[in-house]
């Protein structure tokens, strides 16, 4: 089931005409589903109640404070990875001892802001991080409590910037490196070693890849479980993958939970897990304006006022987007999407069999929900777009669209010039 169909020919956000959201509120316009949100994040708690999961919503996905805040209502907690998203999951209302802190480079300032916050855990991916986190918690008279990332050499098939646990990869340690960490861990004043962390990359559409690193983990989670009394957390990450093409089939949570449960029943600890897109893809929508359709001998060119800054998915990761009319045609051209920014690297599709459209005309970016907006940047000095959210009929705008002084605000002529 999508929140996002049409009704009578035009394109609806649960129960409000598109085409109403856009003249109302501007393009390029982010809208969010509200009950997608929670419908994805139910679906998910509910596959994997035999355990009750610890749910850390990935907010790299996307930091929307309405989206946070609707999902910690959920009981969910934050997988963050800077102080800047640690500091957004306190003011969207998620409790500190519901928050995981990741990522590869945090720094001092970082380390002691969520040791003052008292955040559930660390997670950790190397043995300079340890021994940081232990000379901060140190000086500020704290125990960090920690989990180490371990690397377990799993491919999980998806692109090469966006996957994570195989022995190339920047994250986390190997297996073998994993029981020297564990060791230095123990050693050093003012940690804490509560768990054991993996996370395979995104998005993963089979649950194969995470049976085989649970495969790799178990056994050194028991081995770990019996020496350190305070070992008691497995993260087994996210990445679950969603459909963005009509004839892909979403990783279903219920399969999902098949694949793992066996490996992890039995195992006595704690389960906890780190979706993003599977919760927020298809949750969201990007809206464009037609400014001008121009011909080449060879193909068209949609020119849109959406741009690379509002979305970087398809040149940076060559990711596909449906692009639907927000008025149903069956009339077709082919050719490209395009933005305004002076790249040839800016377009949103390529190639590609389009709704036949004029300028004026509206479409819908579909799943752009997740690692979307996140992305954005003024390139081009160009504001932000709005982000609303919607549930029923209801719509809130959930950030407003950035001005031309928003994106000069700061900036100051130096005196002497």
């Amino acid at each position: 089931m999508s929140e996002f169909t049409y009704q009578g020919g035009v394109f609806h956000a649960e129960q409000v005409p598109v085409p109403q959201l856009a003249e109302q509120y501007g393009t390029p316009l982010y809208i969010y589903s509200r009950t997608h949100l929670i419908r994805q994040y139910r679906a998910l708690a509910d596959a994997m109640k035999s355990i009750r999961p610890h749910i850390y919503f990935a907010i790299k996905s996307n930091s929307n404070l309405a989206v946070i805040h609707t999902l910690a209502n959920e009981g969910a907690g934050a997988d963050v990875v800077s102080g800047g998203e640690l500091y957004r999951a306190r003011k969207a209302g998620v409790a500190a001892d519901k928050i995981a802190f990741a990522g590869v480079g945090k720094t001092v300032a970082e380390i002691d802001y969520a040791l003052g916050e008292g955040i559930r855990f660390f997670t950790v991916e190397s043995e300079e991080e340890l021994t940081r986190i232990s000379e901060r918690a140190a000086a500020l008279g704290s125990v960090g409590r920690v989990a180490i990332r371990v690397n377990p050499d799993v491919d999980p098939k998806t692109h090469k910037y966006t996957s994570t646990g195989k022995a190339e990869n920047k994250f986390g340690v190997d297996l073998t490196r994993a029981e020297r960490a564990y060791e230095l861990a123990l050693k050093l004043p003012h940690l804490e070693v509560v768990g054991l962390h993996m996370h395979l990359g995104s998005p993963i559409m089979s649950p194969a890849p995470y049976a085989e690193a649970l495969e790799k983990v178990r056994p050194m989670c028991e081995t770990l479980k019996r020496d350190i009394t305070t070992f008691r957390h497995l993260d087994i990450g996210g990445g679950l993958g969603i459909s963005y093409r009509p004839d892909q089939a979403p990783l279903d949570p219920r399969d999902f939970a098949s694949a793992v449960l066996p490996a992890l029943h039995g195992l006595d600890m704690e389960v906890g897990m780190e979706p993003g897109r599977f919760i927020t893809g298809n949750a969201g929508i990007l809206v464009t304006r037609v400014e001008y359709i121009k011909d080449n001998p060879f193909k068209k060119f949609v020119i849109v006022d959406v741009a690379m800054n509002d979305l970087l998915r398809p040149p940076l990761y060559q990711a596909h987007h449906e692009i639907v009319p927000v008025i149903q045609t069956d009339e077709s051209i082919f050719g490209d999407v395009v933005g305004p920014i002076c790249e040839s690297g800016d377009f949103m599709a390529q190639d590609r069999s389009l709704p036949a459209v004029r300028a004026g005309d509206y479409l819908a970016i579909l799943s752009a929900g997740a690692y979307a907006f996140v992305m954005a940047s003024n390139y081009n000095t160009r504001g932000r777009a709005a982000e609303i959210m919607v549930q029923g009929d209801q719509v809130e705008v959930v950030r407003a669209r950035e001005t031309w002084d928003d994106c000069i605000r700061g900036e100051v002529m130096p005196t002497w010039s």
